[in-house]
C-alpha cells in the first residue's frame, strides 16, 4: 500500500491487516493475526480491535457465527483495493477543490501539462 494511503488515512497495522484479507479472502480475526504474527509483533487483540475500527470505516464487514465461549466474526473487504485506493484519491481531491475551488482546478491542470 503507498505510503500516502497510509498516512492519510489507515495506520500501519491496519494497512497490513487489509493486505492479508483483500484478495477476497474471508477470514476470522485469528487466522487475520496468525498471517501478520509472522511478518510482526502484534497482539490477537489489537488486531481484533482494529478490525473492528476497520468495519466502523465500512472498510471491512463481518459475518458473526456463535461459538463456544461467544460469538466469533468473520471480516471481508468491502471493495478490492483498486476501488479502495481510487475512494481515497477521490475523497482527497473533491475535499481539496471544496476547500480551494479554481485555486485547486488550476493547479491540477497545471501540474498534468507539466508531465506530458
Amino acid at each position: 500500500m503507498k505510503e500516502l494511503e497510509v498516512n492519510a488515512l489507515l495506520s500501519p497495522l491496519e494497512a497490513d491487516i487489509l493486505k492479508v484479507i483483500w484478495p477476497d479472502k474471508k477470514m476470522k480475526v485469528r487466522q487475520i493475526h496468525d498471517t501478520l504474527k509472522k511478518r510482526r509483533k502484534v497482539a490477537l487483540s489489537s488486531v481484533a480491535v482494529l478490525l473492528d475500527r476497520l468495519h466502523g470505516k465500512g472498510i471491512v464487514d463481518r459475518v458473526a457465527e456463535t461459538a463456544r465461549g461467544g460469538t466469533r466474526y468473520t471480516y471481508f473487504p468491502t471493495q478490492t483495493r483498486n476501488e479502495f485506493e481510487q475512494n481515497v484519491v477521490k475523497s482527497a481531491v473533491d475535499k481539496l477543490i471544496d476547500a480551494f475551488g479554481p485555486v485547486a482546478v488550476n493547479y491540477f491542470n497545471d501540474r498534468f501539462n507539466k508531465k506530458k
